[in-house]
């Protein structure tokens, strides 16, 4: 799967700042709210030429790791100088129909503001002709309210005619937000509850995103929403349930201890080359889709 966006969108942004700006009695708060590990504050030693010779001087290196950052947000408002900018980039549509031509990519995820249509129409009318190419196009909303039904209607209509492969609808919440905590999954629950409700809504799949975490699957349980399988004598409740999970911040959370722990014994170092920590990390993915999946937990009880 690829990702593409019609307008600005926070799944499509970065961090940016100069740490040589930074004034060295800062505190560093961006540095510890960081989820990702994407600021660092190295100094590296440079040698200054002077009249008598040379000395050396330690500066600044780093900032943001681009290759980290996921664009979560949480380093701008804490930053005490206001010194962190928002670095926005939208995918080239053009670009990404001549990779999915290519046939290696099965799906397509679009990203959404859900507040007008036009820009999807015209960032659908440049995937159109590769459309042809794939096994799933799902499009990325926020909950905009109750104009969310009706913009998937007119999104749908625009998606149609060229639309030959599944379709499935990705319930955005709170984006970015399920390694926060237990509360974090309410709003996309609430967010599945009023969707799957409707009965004007758009053919397609229902998937959860944006606060996701090991809490989602109770609470859709709680609500009726989730079953792992469907009975003979309900065959059309499967239209009103929840056929899939995004986990996206919660995973890195749980995946990121491993990788914490690996790195503090090992330093800089590949997974792949660490047994042990690999099974760990692979044992805490199951945990956490397991529910979703019913999967054998690798600690052999049925989840």
């Amino acid at each position: 799967m690829i990702s593409v966006n019609d307008d600005e969108d926070l799944h499509f942004r970065k961090a940016e700042f100069d740490p040589e700006d930074c004034p060295s009695d800062c505190s560093r708060p961006c540095e510890n709210v960081c989820p990702a590990n994407a600021i660092s504050f190295e100094r590296e030693n440079s040698t200054m030429e002077v009249p008598f010779g040379s000395y050396q001087k330690a500066k600044p290196k780093g900032g943001v790791i681009t290759e980290r950052c996921y664009g979560c947000g949480r380093c701008f408002p804490v930053c005490p100088y206001d010194k962190i900018r928002e670095i926005t980039y939208v995918r080239d549509a053009m670009a990404t129909a001549e990779l999915l031509k290519t046939n290696d990519v099965d799906a397509v995820e679009i990203h959404t503001s859900g507040r007008q249509t036009n820009l999807f129409k015209e960032l659908w009318d440049d995937l159109a002709n590769s459309v042809k190419y794939l096994r799933l196009v799902a499009v990325s909303l926020p909950d905009t309210g109750d104009a969310t039904i009706s913009t998937m209607n007119q999104m749908y209509a625009i998606m149609e005619p060229h639309l030959s492969c599944f379709n499935l609808w990705q319930l955005d919440g709170r984006p970015m937000s399920g390694d926060i905590g237990r509360g974090a999954t309410r709003e996309s629950i609430a967010f599945a509850v009023r969707v799957a409700a409707s009965s004007e809504r758009p053919p397609g799949f229902l998937q959860l995103a944006g606060g996701t975490n090991v809490h989602t699957v109770d609470g859709l349980k709680k609500r009726g929403l989730f079953r792992t399988h469907i009975t003979c004598a309900e065959p059309n409740h499967l239209q009103s349930l929840i056929g899939g999970i995004a986990y996206g911040g919660y995973a890195r959370k749980i995946v990121g201890r491993v990788l914490s722990s690996m790195g503090s014994e090992n330093g800089v170092t590949g997974i792949e080359c660490h047994a042990e920590h690999l099974l760990k990390a692979l044992k805490e993915a199951l945990h956490l889709v397991g529910s979703v999946k019913s999967y054998n937990h690798p600690d052999g009880m049925q989840r």
